[in-house]
Protein backbone atom coordinates (compact mmCIF):
# COMPACT_ATOMS: atom_id res chain seq x y z
CA UNK A 1 0.00 0.00 0.00
CA UNK A 2 1.10 3.56 -0.79
CA UNK A 3 1.73 6.04 1.75
CA UNK A 4 -0.43 8.91 1.86
CA UNK A 5 2.40 11.56 1.07
CA UNK A 6 3.81 9.43 -2.12
CA UNK A 7 1.15 10.30 -4.73
CA UNK A 8 2.00 14.15 -3.76
CA UNK A 9 5.70 13.02 -3.89
CA UNK A 10 5.50 11.71 -7.85
CA UNK A 11 2.95 14.32 -8.76
CA UNK A 12 5.17 16.62 -7.59
CA UNK A 13 8.52 14.86 -9.28
CA UNK A 14 6.30 14.45 -12.59
CA UNK A 15 5.54 18.79 -12.42
CA UNK A 16 8.89 19.44 -12.33
CA UNK A 17 10.04 16.20 -15.14
CA UNK A 18 7.17 18.26 -17.38
CA UNK A 19 9.30 21.59 -16.82
CA UNK A 20 12.31 20.14 -17.68
CA UNK A 21 11.29 18.11 -20.74
CA UNK A 22 9.78 21.15 -22.10
CA UNK A 23 12.93 22.50 -22.00
CA UNK A 24 14.25 20.18 -24.08
CA UNK A 25 12.09 21.26 -27.12
CA UNK A 26 13.36 25.62 -26.37
CA UNK A 27 16.79 24.89 -27.73
CA UNK A 28 17.39 26.40 -31.32
CA UNK A 29 20.50 23.82 -31.87
CA UNK A 30 22.40 20.89 -31.22
CA UNK A 31 24.99 22.29 -28.90
CA UNK A 32 21.81 24.08 -27.02
CA UNK A 33 20.06 21.20 -26.95
CA UNK A 34 22.92 19.27 -24.88
CA UNK A 35 23.45 21.43 -22.69
CA UNK A 36 19.48 21.97 -22.40
CA UNK A 37 20.10 17.95 -21.42
CA UNK A 38 22.69 18.25 -18.73
CA UNK A 39 21.21 21.55 -17.34
CA UNK A 40 17.82 19.79 -16.85
CA UNK A 41 19.36 17.07 -15.18
CA UNK A 42 21.34 19.34 -12.26
CA UNK A 43 18.48 21.80 -12.10
CA UNK A 44 15.52 18.66 -11.97
CA UNK A 45 16.57 15.42 -11.26
CA UNK A 46 18.54 16.07 -8.17
CA UNK A 47 21.72 15.28 -9.10
CA UNK A 48 25.23 17.93 -8.91
CA UNK A 49 26.97 16.49 -12.06
CA UNK A 50 25.83 14.82 -15.60
CA UNK A 51 27.55 14.76 -19.12
CA UNK A 52 26.21 13.74 -22.15
CA UNK A 53 28.54 11.66 -24.25
CA UNK A 54 27.72 12.12 -27.95
CA UNK A 55 28.52 9.09 -30.16
CA UNK A 56 30.59 10.82 -33.44
CA UNK A 57 30.65 9.27 -37.08
CA UNK A 58 33.64 7.49 -36.22
CA UNK A 59 31.67 5.39 -33.75
CA UNK A 60 33.51 6.79 -31.08
CA UNK A 61 32.07 9.10 -27.95
CA UNK A 62 32.74 12.79 -27.22
CA UNK A 63 31.83 14.72 -24.02
CA UNK A 64 29.60 16.97 -25.65
CA UNK A 65 28.29 18.86 -22.43
CA UNK A 66 28.70 18.99 -19.06
CA UNK A 67 26.85 20.79 -15.97
CA UNK A 68 27.25 21.28 -11.81
CA UNK A 69 31.22 21.56 -11.86
CA UNK A 70 33.21 24.35 -13.94
CA UNK A 71 36.53 22.52 -13.10
CA UNK A 72 35.39 19.22 -14.21
CA UNK A 73 33.53 20.65 -17.32
CA UNK A 74 37.25 22.51 -18.41
CA UNK A 75 38.76 19.28 -17.55
CA UNK A 76 36.74 16.69 -19.55
CA UNK A 77 34.58 18.60 -22.25
CA UNK A 78 36.08 17.48 -25.30
CA UNK A 79 37.88 14.70 -24.70
CA UNK A 80 36.90 11.35 -26.26
CA UNK A 81 36.59 7.96 -25.23
CA UNK A 82 36.39 4.73 -27.54
CA UNK A 83 33.50 2.43 -28.36
CA UNK A 84 34.76 -0.42 -27.58
CA UNK A 85 35.55 1.08 -23.34
CA UNK A 86 31.82 2.83 -23.62
CA UNK A 87 30.39 -0.59 -24.65
CA UNK A 88 32.40 -2.64 -22.12
CA UNK A 89 30.79 -0.15 -19.02
CA UNK A 90 27.64 -0.64 -20.56
CA UNK A 91 27.55 -4.51 -20.47
CA UNK A 92 29.13 -4.16 -16.60
CA UNK A 93 27.23 -3.44 -13.33
CA UNK A 94 23.59 -3.93 -12.72
CA UNK A 95 20.82 -3.16 -15.05
CA UNK A 96 18.10 -0.87 -13.69
CA UNK A 97 15.43 -1.76 -16.47
CA UNK A 98 17.74 0.51 -19.38
CA UNK A 99 20.08 2.09 -17.07
CA UNK A 100 23.39 0.79 -16.30
CA UNK A 101 24.86 1.17 -12.33
CA UNK A 102 28.18 0.45 -11.66
CA UNK A 103 28.95 0.29 -8.10
CA UNK A 104 32.18 1.17 -6.58
CA UNK A 105 33.57 -2.37 -6.13
CA UNK A 106 33.54 -3.32 -9.43
CA UNK A 107 34.49 -0.01 -10.89
CA UNK A 108 37.69 0.21 -9.95
CA UNK A 109 38.69 -1.54 -12.96
CA UNK A 110 37.70 1.22 -15.17
CA UNK A 111 40.19 3.26 -13.57
CA UNK A 112 42.72 2.69 -16.37
CA UNK A 113 40.86 2.92 -19.78
CA UNK A 114 39.93 5.72 -22.19
CA UNK A 115 36.82 6.71 -21.09
CA UNK A 116 36.76 10.42 -20.01
CA UNK A 117 36.03 10.42 -15.96
CA UNK A 118 35.68 12.57 -13.09
CA UNK A 119 35.46 11.95 -9.21
CA UNK A 120 36.51 12.63 -6.65
CA UNK A 121 37.71 9.70 -2.98
CA UNK A 122 35.37 8.86 0.07
CA UNK A 123 34.51 7.01 2.58
CA UNK A 124 32.96 3.76 2.18
CA UNK A 125 29.23 3.61 2.35
CA UNK A 126 27.51 3.88 6.09
CA UNK A 127 24.46 2.04 4.89
CA UNK A 128 23.25 0.05 1.65
CA UNK A 129 22.07 2.29 -0.91
CA UNK A 130 24.27 5.33 0.20
CA UNK A 131 26.30 6.61 -3.08
CA UNK A 132 29.86 6.63 -3.13
CA UNK A 133 32.01 8.89 -5.29
CA UNK A 134 32.96 6.33 -7.21
CA UNK A 135 29.69 4.64 -8.16
CA UNK A 136 28.82 5.06 -11.88
CA UNK A 137 24.92 5.61 -13.25
CA UNK A 138 24.73 5.43 -16.92
CA UNK A 139 21.68 6.39 -19.16
CA UNK A 140 22.11 5.56 -22.76
CA UNK A 141 19.95 6.98 -25.85
CA UNK A 142 19.22 5.84 -28.64
CA UNK A 143 17.88 6.76 -32.07
CA UNK A 144 13.97 5.44 -33.25
CA UNK A 145 16.10 2.81 -34.94
CA UNK A 146 18.00 1.50 -32.34
CA UNK A 147 21.28 2.77 -33.00
CA UNK A 148 23.13 4.35 -29.74
CA UNK A 149 23.22 8.43 -29.86
CA UNK A 150 24.69 9.01 -26.80
CA UNK A 151 25.33 7.80 -22.84
CA UNK A 152 23.88 10.22 -20.06
CA UNK A 153 26.36 10.04 -16.76
CA UNK A 154 25.12 11.63 -13.74
CA UNK A 155 26.99 11.68 -10.51
CA UNK A 156 26.34 12.56 -6.76
CA UNK A 157 22.62 12.83 -6.14
CA UNK A 158 21.99 15.66 -3.52
CA UNK A 159 20.62 12.97 -1.80
CA UNK A 160 23.00 11.10 -1.02
CA UNK A 161 21.78 7.85 -1.87
CA UNK A 162 20.99 6.07 -4.79
CA UNK A 163 17.81 6.42 -6.50
CA UNK A 164 15.23 3.87 -5.88
CA UNK A 165 12.44 2.85 -8.59
CA UNK A 166 10.89 6.28 -8.90
CA UNK A 167 13.84 7.70 -9.25
CA UNK A 168 15.17 5.54 -11.84
CA UNK A 169 11.96 5.63 -13.72
CA UNK A 170 12.25 9.54 -14.04
CA UNK A 171 15.97 9.54 -15.50
CA UNK A 172 14.87 6.62 -18.13
CA UNK A 173 12.09 8.71 -19.20
CA UNK A 174 14.40 11.46 -19.16
CA UNK A 175 16.86 9.32 -21.04
CA UNK A 176 13.89 9.03 -23.67
CA UNK A 177 13.21 12.21 -24.43
CA UNK A 178 16.47 13.66 -24.30
CA UNK A 179 17.16 10.95 -26.94
CA UNK A 180 13.87 12.68 -29.00
CA UNK A 181 15.34 16.00 -28.88
CA UNK A 182 18.72 15.61 -30.09
CA UNK A 183 17.49 13.70 -33.51
CA UNK A 184 14.99 16.94 -33.52
CA UNK A 185 17.97 18.85 -33.14
CA UNK A 186 20.05 17.25 -35.60
CA UNK A 187 16.81 17.22 -38.14
CA UNK A 188 16.17 20.80 -37.61
CA UNK A 189 19.87 21.38 -38.59
CA UNK A 190 19.39 19.39 -41.36
CA UNK A 191 16.34 20.71 -42.59
CA UNK A 192 17.42 24.80 -41.64
CA UNK A 193 20.21 24.42 -43.85
CA UNK A 194 18.07 23.47 -46.84
CA UNK A 195 15.20 26.04 -46.01
CA UNK A 196 18.31 28.68 -46.69
CA UNK A 197 19.52 27.04 -49.72
CA UNK A 198 15.71 27.39 -50.58
CA UNK A 199 15.29 31.23 -50.15
CA UNK A 200 18.25 31.74 -52.67
CA UNK A 201 18.52 31.60 -56.09
CA UNK A 202 17.19 29.64 -58.47
CA UNK A 203 20.16 27.99 -58.83
CA UNK A 204 20.48 27.06 -55.34
CA UNK A 205 17.16 26.09 -55.10
CA UNK A 206 17.82 23.36 -57.57
CA UNK A 207 20.83 21.76 -56.18
CA UNK A 208 19.27 21.41 -52.16
CA UNK A 209 16.04 19.75 -53.53
CA UNK A 210 18.02 16.30 -53.30
CA UNK A 211 18.85 17.17 -50.15
CA UNK A 212 15.35 18.41 -49.00
CA UNK A 213 13.63 15.31 -50.41
CA UNK A 214 16.01 12.71 -48.79
CA UNK A 215 15.93 14.76 -45.52
CA UNK A 216 11.55 15.17 -45.77
CA UNK A 217 11.14 11.04 -46.98
CA UNK A 218 13.50 9.36 -44.95
CA UNK A 219 12.62 11.21 -41.64
CA UNK A 220 12.10 9.05 -38.29
CA UNK A 221 9.15 10.97 -38.00
CA UNK A 222 6.44 12.55 -39.58
CA UNK A 223 6.70 15.28 -42.02
CA UNK A 224 3.75 17.47 -44.43
CA UNK A 225 3.63 19.66 -46.58
CA UNK A 226 0.55 21.85 -46.74
CA UNK A 227 -0.94 24.67 -48.77
CA UNK A 228 -0.99 27.92 -47.85
CA UNK A 229 -3.19 31.02 -48.62
CA UNK A 230 -6.01 30.39 -51.35
CA UNK A 231 -9.29 28.07 -51.30
CA UNK A 232 -7.31 24.94 -50.41
CA UNK A 233 -5.33 26.64 -47.54
CA UNK A 234 -4.14 23.48 -45.01
CA UNK A 235 -4.68 20.65 -47.26
CA UNK A 236 -1.94 18.31 -47.58
CA UNK A 237 0.02 18.41 -50.53
CA UNK A 238 3.23 16.10 -49.67
CA UNK A 239 3.76 13.13 -46.99
CA UNK A 240 6.38 11.18 -45.97
CA UNK A 241 5.95 7.72 -45.16
CA UNK A 242 7.04 7.87 -41.78
CA UNK A 243 3.54 10.06 -41.05
CA UNK A 244 1.52 7.39 -43.75
CA UNK A 245 2.62 4.33 -41.70
CA UNK A 246 1.65 6.91 -38.44
CA UNK A 247 -2.15 7.33 -39.59
CA UNK A 248 -2.33 3.88 -41.18
CA UNK A 249 -3.60 6.18 -44.55
CA UNK A 250 -1.62 5.98 -48.21
CA UNK A 251 -0.09 9.60 -49.05
CA UNK A 252 -2.76 9.54 -52.23
CA UNK A 253 -5.29 9.45 -49.42
CA UNK A 254 -3.73 11.96 -46.92
CA UNK A 255 -3.89 14.71 -49.77
CA UNK A 256 -7.87 15.14 -49.74
CA UNK A 257 -7.50 15.92 -45.94
CA UNK A 258 -6.18 18.81 -44.05
CA UNK A 259 -4.70 18.43 -40.37
CA UNK A 260 -8.12 20.06 -38.97
CA UNK A 261 -9.83 16.99 -41.29
CA UNK A 262 -7.87 14.95 -38.99
CA UNK A 263 -7.71 16.13 -35.54
CA UNK A 264 -9.55 14.93 -32.68
CA UNK A 265 -13.14 17.09 -31.82
CA UNK A 266 -11.88 17.99 -28.50
CA UNK A 267 -8.19 19.35 -29.95
CA UNK A 268 -9.55 21.60 -32.58
CA UNK A 269 -9.24 24.74 -30.73
CA UNK A 270 -5.67 23.61 -30.02
CA UNK A 271 -4.61 23.75 -33.70
CA UNK A 272 -6.27 26.79 -34.58
CA UNK A 273 -4.55 28.44 -31.78
CA UNK A 274 -1.30 27.55 -33.45
CA UNK A 275 0.00 29.85 -35.37
CA UNK A 276 2.17 29.24 -38.29
CA UNK A 277 5.34 30.42 -37.95
CA UNK A 278 7.42 28.57 -35.25
CA UNK A 279 3.83 27.00 -34.01
CA UNK A 280 3.83 23.86 -31.84
CA UNK A 281 1.14 21.88 -30.70
CA UNK A 282 0.55 18.45 -28.74
CA UNK A 283 -3.15 16.96 -30.04
CA UNK A 284 -4.48 14.02 -31.49
CA UNK A 285 -4.83 13.02 -35.17
CA UNK A 286 -7.23 9.94 -36.47
CA UNK A 287 -5.75 6.95 -37.89
CA UNK A 288 -7.39 4.70 -40.44
CA UNK A 289 -8.89 2.17 -37.88
CA UNK A 290 -11.16 5.05 -35.86
CA UNK A 291 -8.73 5.41 -33.13
CA UNK A 292 -6.59 8.78 -32.09
CA UNK A 293 -2.74 9.11 -31.78
CA UNK A 294 -0.88 11.42 -29.72
CA UNK A 295 1.38 13.25 -31.65
CA UNK A 296 3.76 16.98 -31.34
CA UNK A 297 3.13 19.31 -34.69
CA UNK A 298 6.00 21.37 -35.33
CA UNK A 299 5.47 23.90 -38.05
CA UNK A 300 8.04 26.11 -40.60
CA UNK A 301 7.03 28.35 -42.99
CA UNK A 302 8.89 27.50 -46.34
CA UNK A 303 8.62 31.11 -48.46
CA UNK A 304 9.67 32.86 -51.59
CA UNK A 305 11.40 36.22 -51.44
CA UNK A 306 9.05 37.26 -54.22
CA UNK A 307 5.62 35.95 -53.39
CA UNK A 308 5.91 35.51 -49.63
CA UNK A 309 4.96 32.04 -48.19
CA UNK A 310 4.40 29.22 -50.50
CA UNK A 311 4.15 26.40 -48.23
CA UNK A 312 3.85 25.06 -44.51
CA UNK A 313 6.48 22.39 -43.35
CA UNK A 314 4.57 20.36 -40.35
CA UNK A 315 6.74 17.81 -38.45
CA UNK A 316 4.79 15.20 -36.55
CA UNK A 317 6.39 13.20 -33.87
CA UNK A 318 4.49 10.49 -32.58
CA UNK A 319 4.44 10.91 -28.46
CA UNK A 320 1.97 8.17 -27.66
CA UNK A 321 4.40 6.41 -25.48
CA UNK A 322 4.82 9.81 -23.73
CA UNK A 323 1.64 10.65 -22.92
CA UNK A 324 0.46 6.89 -21.57
CA UNK A 325 3.14 7.37 -18.81
CA UNK A 326 2.17 10.96 -18.30
CA UNK A 327 -1.43 9.78 -17.60
CA UNK A 328 -0.18 7.03 -15.94
CA UNK A 329 1.63 8.62 -13.61
CA UNK A 330 -1.38 11.27 -13.17
CA UNK A 331 -3.59 8.66 -12.44
CA UNK A 332 -1.27 7.04 -9.97
CA UNK A 333 -0.98 10.13 -8.28
CA UNK A 334 -4.87 11.03 -8.12
CA UNK A 335 -6.34 7.76 -7.18
CA UNK A 336 -6.44 5.04 -4.65
CA UNK A 337 -3.88 2.04 -5.65
CA UNK A 338 -6.56 -0.49 -4.31
CA UNK A 339 -10.03 0.03 -5.75
CA UNK A 340 -8.45 2.70 -8.60
CA UNK A 341 -11.27 5.41 -7.46
CA UNK A 342 -10.52 8.69 -6.95
CA UNK A 343 -8.27 9.23 -3.80
CA UNK A 344 -9.21 12.24 -1.35
CA UNK A 345 -7.06 14.72 -2.85
CA UNK A 346 -8.74 14.16 -6.25
CA UNK A 347 -12.32 13.96 -4.48
CA UNK A 348 -11.53 17.38 -2.61
CA UNK A 349 -10.30 18.38 -5.95
CA UNK A 350 -13.43 18.31 -7.82
CA UNK A 351 -15.61 19.32 -5.00
CA UNK A 352 -13.48 22.71 -4.40
CA UNK A 353 -14.04 23.14 -8.20
CA UNK A 354 -18.07 23.19 -7.51
CA UNK A 355 -17.33 26.20 -4.89
CA UNK A 356 -16.56 29.82 -4.90
CA UNK A 357 -15.97 31.86 -1.31
CA UNK A 358 -19.03 33.68 -1.47
CA UNK A 359 -22.53 31.98 -0.55
CA UNK A 360 -25.26 32.25 -3.23
CA UNK A 361 -27.45 34.00 -0.81
CA UNK A 362 -25.29 37.48 -0.72
CA UNK A 363 -26.76 37.42 -4.27
CA UNK A 364 -30.34 36.76 -3.63
CA UNK A 365 -31.29 40.77 -3.64
CA UNK A 366 -30.53 44.46 -4.01
CA UNK A 367 -31.74 45.28 -0.68
CA UNK A 368 -29.67 42.40 0.67
CA UNK A 369 -26.90 43.97 -0.70
CA UNK A 370 -27.39 47.15 0.41
CA UNK A 371 -27.59 45.88 3.55
CA UNK A 372 -24.41 44.17 3.56
CA UNK A 373 -22.54 47.69 2.33
CA UNK A 374 -24.16 49.40 5.39
CA UNK A 375 -23.53 46.66 8.15
CA UNK A 376 -22.15 47.44 11.02
CA UNK A 377 -22.43 51.34 10.52
CA UNK A 378 -23.13 53.25 13.82
CA UNK A 379 -26.88 53.52 14.20
CA UNK A 380 -28.20 51.04 11.42
CA UNK A 381 -28.53 47.31 11.78
CA UNK A 382 -29.40 45.73 8.07
CA UNK A 383 -30.33 43.18 10.42
CA UNK A 384 -32.33 44.15 12.61
CA UNK A 385 -34.34 46.56 9.58
CA UNK A 386 -35.07 43.03 8.20
CA UNK A 387 -35.67 40.73 10.87
CA UNK A 388 -32.62 39.07 10.41
CA UNK A 389 -30.79 38.78 6.73
CA UNK A 390 -31.10 34.59 6.05
CA UNK A 391 -29.23 32.36 3.15
CA UNK A 392 -31.20 30.57 0.85
CA UNK A 393 -30.64 28.17 3.85
CA UNK A 394 -32.92 30.01 5.94
CA UNK A 395 -30.13 30.27 8.33
CA UNK A 396 -28.39 33.23 8.95
CA UNK A 397 -25.59 34.32 6.83
CA UNK A 398 -21.97 33.61 8.61
CA UNK A 399 -23.22 31.81 11.12
CA UNK A 400 -21.42 31.14 14.36
CA UNK A 401 -18.65 28.92 14.04
CA UNK A 402 -19.06 25.88 14.71
CA UNK A 403 -22.93 25.95 15.24
CA UNK A 404 -24.56 22.99 13.31
CA UNK A 405 -26.64 25.35 10.62
CA UNK A 406 -28.06 23.52 7.76
CA UNK A 407 -24.79 21.50 7.52
CA UNK A 408 -24.28 19.17 10.25
CA UNK A 409 -21.45 20.82 12.06
CA UNK A 410 -22.66 19.13 15.16
CA UNK A 411 -20.38 19.68 17.95
CA UNK A 412 -20.25 16.46 19.40
CA UNK A 413 -19.39 14.45 15.76
CA UNK A 414 -15.77 13.98 14.92
CA UNK A 415 -13.53 16.91 13.53
CA UNK A 416 -11.91 15.05 11.17
CA UNK A 417 -10.87 17.63 8.51
CA UNK A 418 -10.34 20.36 10.76
CA UNK A 419 -7.32 22.90 10.64
CA UNK A 420 -7.57 23.70 6.86
CA UNK A 421 -7.97 27.20 6.05
CA UNK A 422 -11.85 27.11 4.94
CA UNK A 423 -11.73 29.65 2.05
CA UNK A 424 -8.18 27.59 1.07
CA UNK A 425 -8.93 24.61 -1.15
CA UNK A 426 -8.54 23.05 -4.78
CA UNK A 427 -10.47 24.17 -7.46
CA UNK A 428 -11.53 27.71 -6.01
CA UNK A 429 -11.92 30.85 -8.23
CA UNK A 430 -9.31 33.52 -7.25
CA UNK A 431 -10.89 36.50 -5.34
CA UNK A 432 -10.72 38.82 -8.31
CA UNK A 433 -13.48 36.44 -9.78
CA UNK A 434 -16.08 37.30 -6.71
CA UNK A 435 -17.38 40.36 -8.25
CA UNK A 436 -21.63 41.03 -8.58
CA UNK A 437 -20.91 40.04 -12.51
CA UNK A 438 -18.94 36.99 -12.25
CA UNK A 439 -20.03 33.82 -14.27
CA UNK A 440 -19.41 31.16 -11.87
CA UNK A 441 -23.10 29.08 -11.59
CA UNK A 442 -22.94 29.27 -8.12
CA UNK A 443 -23.97 25.47 -6.08
CA UNK A 444 -27.01 25.83 -3.98
CA UNK A 445 -28.09 22.86 -1.12
CA UNK A 446 -31.90 22.27 -0.20
CA UNK A 447 -32.83 24.06 2.83
CA UNK A 448 -34.33 21.24 4.54
CA UNK A 449 -34.11 17.45 4.76
CA UNK A 450 -37.83 17.88 3.12
CA UNK A 451 -37.68 17.77 -0.51
CA UNK A 452 -38.64 21.31 -1.26
CA UNK A 453 -37.76 21.22 -5.33
CA UNK A 454 -34.32 22.17 -5.01
CA UNK A 455 -31.65 20.55 -6.63
CA UNK A 456 -28.14 20.50 -5.60
CA UNK A 457 -24.79 18.65 -5.28
CA UNK A 458 -25.36 15.75 -2.83
CA UNK A 459 -22.18 14.39 -0.64
CA UNK A 460 -23.38 10.96 0.90
CA UNK A 461 -20.32 9.79 2.92
CA UNK A 462 -20.03 6.14 3.73
CA UNK A 463 -18.64 4.35 6.29
CA UNK A 464 -18.44 0.31 6.37
CA UNK A 465 -20.00 -1.08 9.52
CA UNK A 466 -18.46 -4.34 10.61
CA UNK A 467 -15.59 -4.32 8.52
CA UNK A 468 -12.96 -3.79 11.31
CA UNK A 469 -13.97 -7.17 12.58
CA UNK A 470 -13.85 -8.84 8.43
CA UNK A 471 -10.01 -7.72 9.04
CA UNK A 472 -9.06 -8.93 12.56
CA UNK A 473 -10.50 -12.02 11.64
CA UNK A 474 -9.57 -13.01 8.06
CA UNK A 475 -6.68 -10.98 7.57
CA UNK A 476 -5.76 -7.90 5.26
CA UNK A 477 -5.81 -9.64 2.64
CA UNK A 478 -9.96 -10.77 2.98
CA UNK A 479 -10.35 -6.95 4.12
CA UNK A 480 -8.78 -5.62 0.34
CA UNK A 481 -11.09 -7.95 -1.52
CA UNK A 482 -13.93 -6.45 0.56
CA UNK A 483 -12.98 -2.90 -0.40
CA UNK A 484 -12.65 -3.52 -4.04
CA UNK A 485 -15.98 -5.43 -4.07
CA UNK A 486 -17.65 -2.34 -2.01
CA UNK A 487 -15.94 0.12 -4.53
CA UNK A 488 -17.62 -2.07 -7.37
CA UNK A 489 -21.02 -1.77 -6.25
CA UNK A 490 -21.20 1.68 -5.17
CA UNK A 491 -19.40 2.65 -8.97
CA UNK A 492 -22.26 0.58 -10.42
CA UNK A 493 -25.37 1.82 -8.02
CA UNK A 494 -24.46 5.37 -9.55
CA UNK A 495 -24.90 7.57 -12.58
CA UNK A 496 -22.58 8.32 -15.36
CA UNK A 497 -20.63 11.77 -14.27
CA UNK A 498 -21.32 10.84 -10.22
CA UNK A 499 -17.82 10.67 -8.37
CA UNK A 500 -17.15 7.64 -6.50
CA UNK A 501 -14.37 8.20 -4.32
CA UNK A 502 -11.87 6.48 -1.52
CA UNK A 503 -11.26 9.02 1.29
CA UNK A 504 -8.54 5.99 2.87
CA UNK A 505 -9.88 2.83 5.46
CA UNK A 506 -13.26 1.75 5.00
CA UNK A 507 -14.70 5.37 3.81
CA UNK A 508 -16.08 6.16 1.07
CA UNK A 509 -17.85 9.54 -0.76
CA UNK A 510 -20.15 9.44 -3.64
CA UNK A 511 -20.81 13.36 -5.00
CA UNK A 512 -23.63 13.23 -7.40
CA UNK A 513 -25.17 16.51 -8.71
CA UNK A 514 -28.87 17.58 -9.68
CA UNK A 515 -30.57 15.89 -7.02
CA UNK A 516 -33.19 16.82 -4.33
CA UNK A 517 -33.13 15.60 -0.75
CA UNK A 518 -36.33 12.68 -1.43
CA UNK A 519 -33.28 11.95 -4.34
CA UNK A 520 -30.30 11.66 -1.99
CA UNK A 521 -31.97 9.43 0.46
CA UNK A 522 -32.87 7.71 -2.22
CA UNK A 523 -29.98 6.84 -3.74
CA UNK A 524 -28.73 6.25 -0.30
CA UNK A 525 -30.68 3.20 0.66
CA UNK A 526 -30.51 1.86 -3.12
CA UNK A 527 -26.18 1.93 -2.40
CA UNK A 528 -27.07 0.82 1.37
CA UNK A 529 -29.27 -2.32 -0.34
CA UNK A 530 -26.15 -3.09 -2.70
CA UNK A 531 -23.70 -3.17 0.15
CA UNK A 532 -24.95 -5.30 2.49
CA UNK A 533 -25.33 -8.83 0.10
CA UNK A 534 -22.66 -11.20 0.95
CA UNK A 535 -19.32 -11.00 -0.45
CA UNK A 536 -17.28 -14.22 -1.65
CA UNK A 537 -13.68 -14.31 -0.59
CA UNK A 538 -11.33 -17.31 -1.20
CA UNK A 539 -14.90 -19.36 -0.85
CA UNK A 540 -16.02 -17.55 2.70
CA UNK A 541 -18.91 -15.24 2.26
CA UNK A 542 -18.65 -12.15 4.55
CA UNK A 543 -21.05 -9.44 4.89
CA UNK A 544 -20.52 -5.90 5.46
CA UNK A 545 -23.21 -3.33 6.47
CA UNK A 546 -23.27 0.61 5.77
CA UNK A 547 -23.98 3.88 7.38
CA UNK A 548 -24.60 7.12 5.19
CA UNK A 549 -24.55 10.49 6.15
CA UNK A 550 -25.72 13.20 3.82
CA UNK A 551 -24.30 16.78 3.21
CA UNK A 552 -24.99 19.22 0.47
CA UNK A 553 -22.29 21.27 -1.00
CA UNK A 554 -22.96 25.01 -1.12
CA UNK A 555 -20.81 27.78 -1.90
CA UNK A 556 -19.28 29.39 0.87
CA UNK A 557 -18.58 26.24 2.21
CA UNK A 558 -14.80 24.96 2.09
CA UNK A 559 -14.52 21.44 0.93
CA UNK A 560 -13.06 20.32 4.05
CA UNK A 561 -16.01 21.93 5.40
CA UNK A 562 -18.68 19.95 3.17
CA UNK A 563 -16.85 16.44 3.36
CA UNK A 564 -16.99 17.36 7.50
CA UNK A 565 -20.76 18.21 7.39
CA UNK A 566 -21.28 15.19 5.77
CA UNK A 567 -19.45 12.90 8.30
CA UNK A 568 -20.88 13.85 11.18
CA UNK A 569 -24.67 13.18 9.71
CA UNK A 570 -23.42 10.28 9.23
CA UNK A 571 -22.46 9.68 12.83
CA UNK A 572 -25.71 10.72 13.61
CA UNK A 573 -27.03 8.13 11.37
CA UNK A 574 -24.90 5.57 12.21
CA UNK A 575 -25.88 5.97 16.42
CA UNK A 576 -29.10 5.92 15.61
CA UNK A 577 -29.21 2.43 14.71
CA UNK A 578 -28.37 -0.49 17.07
CA UNK A 579 -25.04 -1.95 16.42
CA UNK A 580 -26.62 -5.35 14.86
CA UNK A 581 -29.19 -3.75 12.32
CA UNK A 582 -26.42 -2.00 11.31
CA UNK A 583 -24.49 -5.06 10.17
CA UNK A 584 -27.91 -5.86 8.62
CA UNK A 585 -27.84 -2.69 6.70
Amino acid sequence: METESEPYVRLATLRQLHRVVAELNTARSLADTLQTVVDGIVVGLGYELACVNLVRPDGDLVVAAFAGDPAAEALITGRVGSRASWERRLTMGENWDGLRFIPHTEGWVLMEDDVPQWHTDGPDPRFEDEWHPEDRLYAPMYASGGELLGVISVDRPRNGRRPGAWGREALQMYAFQAAIAISNARLRANMQRALVRLEREQQALRASEESFRQAFEYAPSGMAIAEMGGDQHGRLLRTNDALCRLLGRPASVLRRYSFSDLVHPEDIGTLLRTSAEGGRAELRLGRRDGTYVWVSLRNSVVADAADGPRFLLTHVEDIEERKRHELQLAHRASHDSLTGLPNSAELRARLGARLCRRPQSVRASAIEALDAAFEGRDGYDGHAAHGGHAGHDGHPVGAEAGGAGEHGFHADGPDRFAGADPFEFPGAPPAASDGPYDHHVHTVAPATDIDDGTKGLAVLFCDLDGFKSINDRFGHHTGDAVLIEVARRLTTGVRDGDTVARLGGDEFVVLADGLGAADAADLAVRLRNAIIPPIRVDGRAVRVGASFGIGWASCGMSADEVLRSADQRMYIEKRSRSKAHRRAG
